[in-house]
């Protein structure tokens, strides 16, 4: 297969009911880019038949697919780091499989990337989900932004695209747990952002539960950034000297009033108070260690099972 100008990655867990209308959307309006594409999978151990229907459908056009089969579930990033590793185009476009992102709109990055930007980021016009988890994904964007400094409109969306030396960049890294538009955002010279088109799910469930949204804007807060760390010794050294004015106040008021008839239930609120505050550094202080852990363990990110792609004619 020859070096294509385009490679488009999907990451791809438990799809099998939506595929069928992704290849009837996708490979049309590639074919009218007018550009030489591929289109890499990356089955990300789904339990469904999505494995089988991309087999069928690297037999169907073999000349412009690729499917990585991961043995196990290891998350959409790393699917998409994977992909990222086996991909051989100039600019790089993510898509995810559900078609919220309508792939007639991928023209509209490549004609950004085409104006000298090196990392197009997208922007939702109108948001297909529920009001409760725009807030929450609104909110969630302005905390990031504030705490690394990195400024992404919309970082739920995966419509992406990125130039060769980003994803060089990016397939440089090693981290066992990263953000890959905040990854790309911290590599890019000229970022970019365009409005796109949004639509609901053509098939199947959202596989971002809240808990997962949470954990993942954790994870990328402490991943590229020591903010919350800071914030917290700042916390500690305000309630340290509030603690230590509270103990003058009080050791005051004995000497001069005499000793409180309830004093003690103020000194347990004192406490719990005291108690939560080291509790929530011990977790936070846990979130870096851990992943301190993680990576220092060199296990292997994800599992390749099989890639099936037109020069070998086989799984390798």
């Amino acid at each position: 297969m020859s070096t294509p100008n385009l490679s488009v990655v999907i990451p791809v867990y438990n799809e099998e009911a939506g595929l069928a209308t992704l290849f009837a959307r996708l490979y049309p309006a590639l074919d009218a880019l007018g550009e030489s594409y591929e289109v890499v999978f990356v089955n990300d151990g789904s339990r469904d038949r999505s494995a089988a229907i991309l087999r069928e459908q690297f037999a169907a056009r073999p000349d412009v697919t690729r499917v990585i089969l991961f043995g196990a579930n290891a998350g959409q990033h790393m699917a998409i780091m994977a992909g990222f590793e086996h991909c051989r185009g100039d600019i790089i476009v993510t898509l995810d499989a559900d078609l919220q992102n309508p792939p007639e709109e991928i023209g509209k990055l490549i004609a950004k990337m085409r104006e000298g930007h090196d990392y197009v980021g997208s922007i939702r016009r109108r948001r297909q989900d529920s009001l409760f988890r725009t807030w929450a994904s609104k909110a969630m964007n302005r905390l990031r932004e504030k705490i690394t400094r990195i400024k992404i409109t919309d970082q739920g969306n995966m419509l992406r695209a990125y130039s060769r030396s980003v994803v060089s960049a990016i397939n440089s890294c090693k981290e066992v747990a990263t953000f890959i538009p905040a990854l790309a955002y911290t590599f890019a010279r000229s970022p970019a952002e365009v409005v796109v088109e949004h639509e609901e799910r053509a098939a199947g469930e959202s596989k971002y539960s809240l808990y997962s949204l949470i954990r993942l804007n954790f994870d990328l807060m402490t991943g590229f950034s020591l903010v919350p760390l800071q914030w917290f010794s700042m916390l500690g050294i305000l309630v340290s000297l509030g603690s230590a004015a509270l103990f003058v106040l009080l050791i005051a008021r004995r000497l001069i009033v005499g000793p409180e008839a309830e004093g003690l239930f103020t000194l347990f609120a004192l406490m719990f108070f005291l108690i939560g505050l080291a509790l929530f550094g011990i977790g936070l202080l846990g979130e870096y260690i851990g992943r301190i852990y993680q990576q220092v363990r060199h296990r292997p990110r994800y599992l390749v099972e099989a890639i099936l792609e037109q020069d070998t004619q086989q799984s390798s």
